[in-house]
């Protein structure tokens, strides 16, 4: 979600995304595990690809795994695969991300919502380079370099027993914070024009720049979803533009929704009776953040202070796993 410029590097005018970007450079060369620590959007697989694409392993594959997306029971057999017959639907033998990554690189995107139990597993493939497949009676052996990402503090899902130490330290070998877009003010006019101009080219469409009042209203937002957020305004913006400039009221955030925020509020108060039980509650209040974040569920369970895996299992108690998407 980062700009590149041609030679396929990530742009930014931000010191502190600079040294970001120094440090990337400096590691790509290593067998070093590296851990991106930072928001989701703001673009951490861009710099899990950069550290791949300028690595001696190059030339094999980067397969990515979002631990989040993936349903608990079927994350074992994604990673490490399975044998045929190993459980109902395993009509035959399937090779897992790591066996795919060979030689390459794999990407453990949000690791944090890996399952305890399967901890234990990738802790194995990790220290002894080898896995074992689902119903599988043998070791493979796999040479694999290891990116993580994470949007939470694994420090202190550690403390509160939710991350295996010993994990934690295998994966914390080279730790690097990616900045939120708002600490971030030059990327942001920077961005927003390389966004404008690209979705300009992509749609057709005449828009050569970005007026005062529409760029002001942009650095005044505080970006909670970072670089994805942004390039998703640039986008309507561009399409709901008139002529060549981009102005103030084509540039529509979830800030323009805050007025509202109060009546939202009100109205999900208002759905609370007495006797309603606490799941009943829950239920109301989960779906109700849902309709208030368009359906996007990593910005619902940031605002509902619970992980994606968390929101997306209530779902399915809810019957309710057609709403929304992983955003």
């Amino acid at each position: 979600m980062t700009a590149f410029d041609r030679d396929g590097l990530i742009r930014t005018e931000d010191g502190e995304m600079s040294r970001v970007l120094r440090t990337i450079e400096n590691v790509a060369a290593s067998r070093a595990t590296v851990l991106l620590l930072g928001e989701s959007g703001t673009g951490k697989e861009l710099l899990a690809r950069m550290i791949h694409a300028k690595s001696p392993r190059n030339k094999a594959r980067f397969v990515a795994i979002n631990c989040a997306a993936v349903p608990e029971g079927l994350l074992e057999s994604e990673l490490f695969g399975h044998e045929k017959g190993a459980f109902t639907g395993a009509h035959q033998q399937k090779c897992g991300k790591f066996e795919l990554a060979s030689e390459g690189t794999i990407l453990l995107d949000e690791i944090s919502e890996m399952p305890m139990l399967l901890q234990a597993k990738l802790l194995r493939a990790i220290q002894e380079g080898e896995i074992e497949r689902v119903g599988g009676r043998g070791t493979i052996r796999v040479n694999v370099r290891i990116v993580a990402t994470s949007n939470r503090d694994l420090r202190d899902m550690v403390r509160r027993g939710q991350f295996r130490e010993d994990l934690f330290y295998r994966l914390n070998v080279l730790p690097v914070r990616v900045p939120p877009l708002r600490e971030r003010p030059k990327d942001i006019e920077l961005l927003a024009r390389y966004f404008m101009e690209m979705s300009s080219h992509r749609n057709g469409r005449a828009v050569k720049r970005i007026d005062l009042e529409a760029m002001t209203k942009l650095l005044n937002w505080s970006w909670p979803g970072n670089v994805r957020e942004l390039e998703n305004v640039i986008e309507r913006a561009v399409l709901l533009s008139n002529g060549d400039v981009l102005r103030e009221r084509d540039v529509q955030i979830d800030g323009d929704r805050l007025a509202n925020a109060d009546q939202n509020l009100q109205t999900s108060a208002a759905g609370l009776t007495a006797g309603m039980t606490v799941a009943q509650a829950e239920k109301a209040l989960i779906l109700k953040t849902l309709e208030f974040t368009e359906q996007n569920r990593t910005k619902a369970a940031q605002m509902l202070g619970i992980s994606i895996r968390t929101l997306r299992n209530k779902l399915h108690e809810y019957g309710e796993m057609e709403v929304g998407h992983v955003g």
